[in-house]
């Protein structure tokens, strides 16, 4: 049985270029398109399959839609994203009559002083951005029993494949928005996973890119050494548009300050020469350790055999344990930046703002149990709310642990040992039941890989698992976006593993 939702939608799986083709001819205009999109919200995200993914609208949105009109009409065109539909993840500041509150109740009210420098950039390209999406409350940091795509304020996001199911999370409203239809492209972040595993689930493209790729200003924070924001897409090519404009150098990030020039690749012209790029490249498959169900093994075999006909060298490098070793180093790490990250950020709210530092969210958790911590705790805070400064030497070591296993004797040793252009991986295995009562039952995954290392990666889907999807990521070294787009999308190309979700109500 269908969830009832209107037969036909005219933007369905809608392209950039599709998209600015219509407008340019004058088929289409940034206020039909924008207007055609809020309907669609108001149908199958606050009614019908009632999805959650959208916590709230943007009232200028029109507004802004015509006077991009208007500007096409004077003959200026910002370029292919001018007039172009997009939601941002709620932890990423808009400066504008929106809210940015990661979802949590004590931040409701609070007025950031700075925008988010990657919104700066995407407004300067003319998208019109039409709300904000749910997601995980603090980007899934803050319990040890949490629910993907739950939050105080916005409530529990759900996967449009099946209803019951998980958008996994934490960027979950991002992913279940874009899949559904409910605009052209999204903004998500991650830390490890937040990009890549709810596109993966909600059958996307999802670009985690390498840290200093994507200024960070403005984004609420987890670690200053993972976090990065993302673009959430139906097709690789836009994930690329998105990514030209947000790979920017921002004055408020250090790490974006010290990249190598090198690195001011056009993306989206990258994707267009995927033929030459994939021809030879080599590219190491690893299976494990990722805690994947063995009857996904034909969906990563498939893959494998796709990227071979395309002309790639494939170098089978089977079960890597050595992968597991970061898992504590990591946590030590998280909860060290969380703290210090947090409170830098909290200093940026003004004096008004009744929370200042990190312990002033985990009083107001208490204060408010009811609706904040009626499914879970907050055992995550209090563990970084108890952690020292960022000179603590056990936070240095924790973090040297990290870089020595998944970037010096992980990816970069892979890669120099069988000389390899990137890695390939099953993203993580299907969308799980939602479950309040126990939370997340994970399915596995291999986001730590990059997200640990600091390193891109990009998921695709690949096939799907009784209707639910399934996704495969290509990581590779450093700064090398480019190369991995063009695989990614060679393999899109070949696999055409992409299907419309049905708002089916359950998989058995």
């Amino acid at each position: 049985m269908l969830v009832s939702v209107r037969a036909e939608f005219a933007f369905a799986e809608a392209t950039i270029e599709d998209l600015h083709a219509q407008m340019k001819s004058g088929r289409l205009t940034a206020v039909q398109l924008t207007q055609a999109y809020l309907d669609r919200i108001a149908e199958v995200d606050k009614a019908g399959p009632r999805l959650n993914a959208v916590i709230e609208i943007n009232p200028d949105a029109l507004t802004i839609a015509a006077q991009l009109d208007a500007e096409r009409s004077a003959g200026f065109v910002r370029g292919p994203l001018h007039g172009i539909p997009i939601l941002i993840k709620d932890n990423i500041v808009t400066s504008d009559k929106m809210q940015t509150t990661a979802g949590s109740l004590a931040l409701v009210g609070t007025r950031p002083v700075n925008g988010a420098w990657v919104v700066g950039r995407l407004r300067q390209a003319g998208v019109v951005i039409l709300g904000k999406t749910n997601l995980s409350e603090w980007a899934n940091f803050r319990g040890e029993r949490s629910i993907s795509g739950w939050s105080a304020r916005g409530g529990q996001t759900r996967n449009p494949y099946a209803l019951d199911r998980s958008p996994s999370g934490s960027s979950s409203g991002s992913a279940a928005a874009v899949a559904a239809n409910l605009c052209v492209a999204a903004v998500g972040t991650e830390t490890d996973g937040s990009i890549v595993s709810p596109a993966s689930v909600c059958g996307l493209v999802g670009v985690k890119p390498t840290i200093g790729l994507v200024g960070r200003s403005g984004i609420i924070p987890i670690s200053a050494s993972q976090d990065t924001a993302g673009p959430m897409a139906r097709t690789v090519q836009d994930a690329a548009l998105l990514l030209d404009i947000m790979a920017q150098k921002d004055p408020g990030d250090q790490a974006t300050l010290s990249r190598p020039h090198t690195v001011d690749t056009v993306f989206s012209v990258a994707v267009k020469m995927r033929k030459r790029l994939i021809k030879g490249a080599r590219l190491g498959v690893i299976r494990g350790p990722f805690g994947m169900d063995a009857r996904l093994n034909p969906i990563l075999d498939g893959a494998i055999d796709k990227l071979k006909a395309a002309g790639a060298e494939i170098v089978d490098l089977g079960d890597l344990p050595q992968f597991n070793a970061a898992g504590e180093a990591e946590m030590e790490v998280l909860l060290y930046e969380f703290k210090d990250g947090l409170n830098k950020y909290f200093a940026t709210l003004g004096p008004d703002s009744p929370i200042k530092t990190l312990a002033d969210v985990i009083a107001f958790n208490r204060a408010h149990a009811d609706k904040e911590l009626a499914h879970f705790g907050q055992e995550l805070m209090e563990k970084a709310q108890a952690k020292g400064p960022l000179t603590e030497q056990a936070y240095l070591d924790a973090r040297a642990t990290c870089l020595r296993v998944m970037r010096t004797e992980g990816i970069d040793a892979l890669l120099a040992q069988h000389k390899l252009d990137a890695l390939v991986t099953l993203t993580n295995g299907p969308a799980w039941l939602i479950d309040p009562v126990n939370g997340d039952a994970y399915t596995g995954g291999s986001s730590s890989l990059a997200a640990v290392a600091g390193y891109p990666s990009v998921t695709v889907p690949a096939g799907d698992w009784r209707g639910l999807p399934v996704g495969i990521s290509f990581t590779g070294a450093a700064w090398t976006e480019a190369k991995l787009l063009a695989y990614a999308a060679e393999f899109e190309a070949a696999a055409k593993a992409r299907r419309e979700p049905q708002f089916l109500p359950t998989i058995r």
